[in-house]
């Protein structure tokens, strides 16, 4: 029932974005010309050729697959993590670390032991340490490949969606994620965006991103998903998704649309657990699949599959990363898509929950899928596969198509005919002056103003010179950035207030909220970096506590945008919606408070309210201008 109840309200609050102009609120105006799908504008113009005049003929490469042994034809099928900055020369602790969960000493033996088709990067793998070292991990990951027998070079990918979720961190140049840019309503914002992304990836030889996020966020309590997804209208998510596939594939790079059938309706997280997507064929059609289909006519190179499970797109209750019915009748038949598709990372608790580690890459492979994700023991997936061929399971046709699927990409992308990168053009792409003034050009237009009832906004550095930032620190998505409140301290103080920084956390204790309450005193305003306030949270507390003091309180949503339906009656003067705490949002946000920027960001999704979630507090749409 809270399911059905929260569709209906959601999907009303999309019809309901018109009274929003009677409370004061600004609604999203008619797209312009350049923000319409297939629109050209020199801001989106490609860095590279397109990549689809690069193809090699099918017959050259099925005769690749003809030459390739059956455990060369396995190994193309996996995607896995090595640990590692060096492809030959990883620290010991790295060297360590792969032993221990892979059973190599570096990617180069992983290449050459199971002939994997594709590597993974990771922060937490130590890939990404900086430009220069990710294209030398790069270089040597495609001399490794090249020396194998088939000398087919690997596709290199990552998950950098931007926002919340991001490997690779500056110097490279960070932009505002999928629902900030969702609140900034430009198609021409988001292709560029995804352009700039993409033709920095592809100058540190990651040739594919897993980016964009179709999924639409529909359950303001899903706790996986939220501002990773351009908001919860399936219509407008569906033309930022396509916009960030031309941006990405016009960069030169794969770009993989995320999670197939739809991950925007659950309240479980499928790393941890197994989510049950409750919504009928006719909802799935009308909330979910638009993303998907809008990436398919985009022509995307890849779509990443969900480990969800949806009775009513196959009532075995299989996953859909293991279900025929969804990725061969629906995705591949119904929605014609013939490109490569991807699973989620396999050792997700999400698709191990109901068949073991051996079964699951054999059984993806009969629903419909090509490439398998870092699955948590290679060798045992690897044999898994060669087994189930090997026993008539599999046939080996069926292992062929998938491989001339991911060759055909690899092609599509110019890996046979040049796979390298050049060191001498990471510093003229990567972070350069004109990428990072865009990316706070885009950012700007996303902020958005959800309270000023006083008028307190924007603060006068005459009037609120001295200006006190608390609130929460969470760990930087890149490893690059923040904290928070010290991002924020610094921009105010670039703009000419005297700004200092208290962490108070994501749950302040009660000598933490006395302590910035005391800092508190004989300051013009505090600034509240918010991060996911539910009911029961004592950020609560320390709103209130500062208000109580007399100083003006304003209150930044760092992460969902959802805070404020909380903070209703703790007393602050003003909010605001970030969508993220990577510090392109958070300068952009402060640029906004301080009076430097306009609030452009409109609510890509609807606010409940916290005692009566049935009612909407702020319909998509709503947002304050100065």
């Amino acid at each position: 029932m809270h399911h059905r109840t929260s569709r209906r309200t959601l999907l009303a609050a999309a019809a309901a974005t018109a009274a929003a102009a009677a409370t004061g609120a600004v609604t999203v105006p008619g797209a312009a010309a350049a923000d319409r799908p297939g629109s050209a504008g020199s801001a989106d113009a490609p860095t590279s050729a397109s990549p689809g005049s690069r193809h090699l003929p099918a017959e050259r490469l099925r005769r690749i697959i003809a030459g390739m042994s059956l455990e060369e034809k396995v190994g193309q099928l996996f995607v896995m993590r090595v640990y590692g900055h060096s492809a030959t020369e990883p620290d010991q602790a790295d060297i360590d670390a792969n032993l221990a969960e892979i059973g190599v000493r570096t990617a180069a033996e992983m290449i050459a032991t199971y002939h994997v088709g594709g590597i993974i990067y990771f922060t937490w793998a130590h890939n990404t340490r900086d430009p220069h070292q990710i294209a030398a991990l790069s270089n040597g990951i495609q001399r490794a490949a090249l020396a194998g027998p088939s000398k087919v070079p690997l596709l290199i990918s990552t998950d950098q969606e931007h926002g919340i979720v991001c490997r690779v961190g500056e110097p490279a140049t960070l932009l505002p994620g999928a629902m900030a840019l969702g609140a900034g309503g430009s198609r021409a914002d988001t292709r560029r965006a995804a352009q700039i992304a993409g033709t920095e990836l592809a100058a540190l030889g990651i040739n594919q991103n897993y980016a964009p996020d179709a999924d639409v966020n529909v359950n303001p309590a899903n706790p996986v998903i939220g501002v990773r997804s351009f908001g919860s209208d399936p219509d407008s998510v569906a033309g930022m998704v396509a916009a960030q596939v031309k941006g990405y594939q016009g960069a030169g790079i794969a770009s993989t649309a995320k999670h197939f059938p739809g991950h925007g309706d659950t309240s479980t997280d499928s790393h941890t657990g197994l989510p049950v997507i409750t919504h009928t064929r006719e909802q799935w059609a009308e909330l979910d699949a638009p993303p998907f289909r809008a990436a398919v006519a985009a022509g995307i190179d890849s779509i990443m599959t969900a480990h969800i499970v949806v009775p009513a797109l196959d009532p075995s209750e299989d996953p859909a990363t293991l279900s025929r019915p969804i990725l061969t009748g629906i995705l591949r038949e119904e929605l014609g898509y013939d490109g490569v598709v991807v699973t989620d990372a396999l050792g997700m608790e999400g698709v191990r929950t109901k068949y073991g580690d051996e079964r699951v890459p054999v059984l993806a492979l009969k629903a419909g899928v090509d490439q398998l994700l870092n699955p948590p023991g290679l060798d045992v997936a690897w044999k898994a596969v060669l087994a189930a061929v090997r026993n008539g399971e599999l046939t080996e046709a069926r292992i062929d198509e998938s491989v001339l699927r991911i060759l055909r990409l690899k092609a599509k992308l110019g890996l046979f005919q040049d796979p390298f990168v050049k060191d001498s053009q990471v510093d003229r792409i990567v972070g350069t002056r004109a990428h990072l003034a865009a990316a706070d050009r885009i950012a700007e237009h996303t902020t958005t103003l959800l309270a000023n009832p006083t008028g307190l906004l924007p603060l006068s550095r005459r009037s609120h010179r001295n200006i006190l930032v608390v609130g929460a620190d969470p760990a930087s998505p890149s490893g690059t950035t923040g904290p928070p409140t010290t991002t924020l301290a610094a921009e105010f103080t670039a703009l000419g207030h005297t700004a200092t920084a208290l962490s108070t956390g994501t749950a302040p204790t009660a000598a933490k909220i006395a302590e910035a309450v005391a800092a508190a005193a004989g300051k013009d305003a505090v600034v509240v970096g918010t991060y996911n306030v539910t009911a029961t949270s004592s950020q609560r507390t320390l709103v209130s506590a500062l208000a109580a003091t007399g100083v003006p309180v304003v209150t930044l949503a760092i992460r969902n945008p959802y805070d404020i339906a909380q903070l209703t009656g703790t007393g602050y003067a003003a909010s605001l919606a970030a969508y993220s705490w990577t510090d392109v949002e958070l300068r952009a946000a402060a640029r906004v408070i301080a009076g430097h920027a306009e609030p452009g960001g409109r609510l890509p999704v609807p606010v409940q309210r916290a005692d009566d979630p049935s009612q909407v507090l702020h319909p998509v749409g709503y947002g304050l201008e100065y």
